[in-house]
């Protein structure tokens, strides 16, 4: 189960469509700051195939100008431990 967080920092003027854009894919919870132009993105996936597809989707979105990771967590079993 990957969670990650993200700042994601729109295109220019863009903050209402990345956060619609954002709304409408699975396992994300958006958080818009009040007064600057950035959003908190926390992806909460399954498993690693279903993270891949969301971070093709992310990368598809006109609106998204970057995406920063700002914390990770997967709790894959080491092997051997």
């Amino acid at each position: 189960m990957p969670i990650f967080s993200y700042l994601a920092i729109p295109t220019s003027g863009a903050k209402e469509i990345l956060c619609a854009s954002l709304a409408t894919l699975p396992h994300c919870e958006i958080i818009p700051s009040d007064n600057q132009e950035v959003v908190v993105l926390v992806t909460d996936t399954p498993d690693e195939a279903t993270e891949d597809e969301l971070q093709k989707s992310l990368k598809n979105l006109q609106s998204l100008q970057s995406l920063s990771l700002a914390f990770g967590y997967d709790d894959k079993k080491k092997k051997g431990r």
